[in-house]
């Protein structure tokens, strides 16, 4: 196998999907608003007292990102298996894992990275500050790339069902919930003054199993889904 076939293809997929994305700049705002209106309601809906703020921040923040990555599920492969892309992806003769792992890291630029980045912005709204900022980013940054990976697999084993939205979810939530408390118990620990290194090796450890095992069942789902 050519391997810089396969480098050049991986880049192909890479730029193509990025240069779509910012030609539907709509959709990529949609996911980034809604992690920032989810965040900054919270405060206003709970208390503004600094210290209840920093104390509910790592769940608010999490289940934010959480949210927005489960709500831009949707956008990884329907518009390539309606146009035809997965078929092709299929057929040509390179690991349909290592095209996919290419899908879901493009996904996870346009949807998870932004959402790393506002992290800090919206952590010091909450009141987190210091180590526990740096905890936060850190801990998106290691959780967000799990979330999209597992959820590449909910939104191949959905492909052309109806109300596939709601499908996934109910699919990949149970698997999201161990990234959810991971992520969030890493900036609690640390705000509380515990340490949060137990807490982001468990992320990290996630993060190198799902790296080779769900790009591989995401490419037997998207086998399924064109046959």
């Amino acid at each position: 196998m050519n391997q810089a076939g396969l480098g050049a293809v991986v880049q192909a997929i890479v730029r193509r999907d990025l240069l779509l994305a910012f030609r539907r700049q709509a959709d990529v705002m949609t996911t980034v608003f809604f992690f920032v209106i989810v965040a900054s309601l919270f405060p206003l809906g709970v208390s503004p007292e600094p210290a209840v703020l920093r104390m509910i921040a790592p769940g608010v923040l999490w289940v934010a990102a959480l949210l927005s990555c489960l709500l831009s599920l949707g956008r990884v492969f329907t518009a390539d298996y309606h146009d035809g892309v997965l078929e092709q992806m299929v057929l040509i003769p390179h690991p349909l894992a290592v095209l996919v792992l290419a899908k879901v890291f493009a996904h996870w630029l346009v949807s998870g990275l932004p959402v790393v980045v506002l992290s800090f912005l919206l952590g010091v709204q909450f009141g987190l500050e210091g180590e526990a900022l740096g905890v936060l980013v850190l801990s998106l940054l290691l959780g967000t790339p799990t979330l999209s990976l597992i959820g590449s697999i909910g939104a191949a084993l959905t492909l052309g069902v109806r109300g596939s939205g709601m499908l996934v979810a109910l699919l990949v939530l149970p698997l999201f919930i161990p990234v959810l408390i991971f992520g969030a118990g890493s900036v609690s620990s640390t705000v509380s003054g515990i340490g949060a290194e137990a807490n982001l090796s468990l992320l990290g450890a996630a993060l190198m199993l799902a790296l080779p095992l769900a790009p591989w069942a995401t490419a037997s789902a998207v086998r399924i889904a064109v046959e």
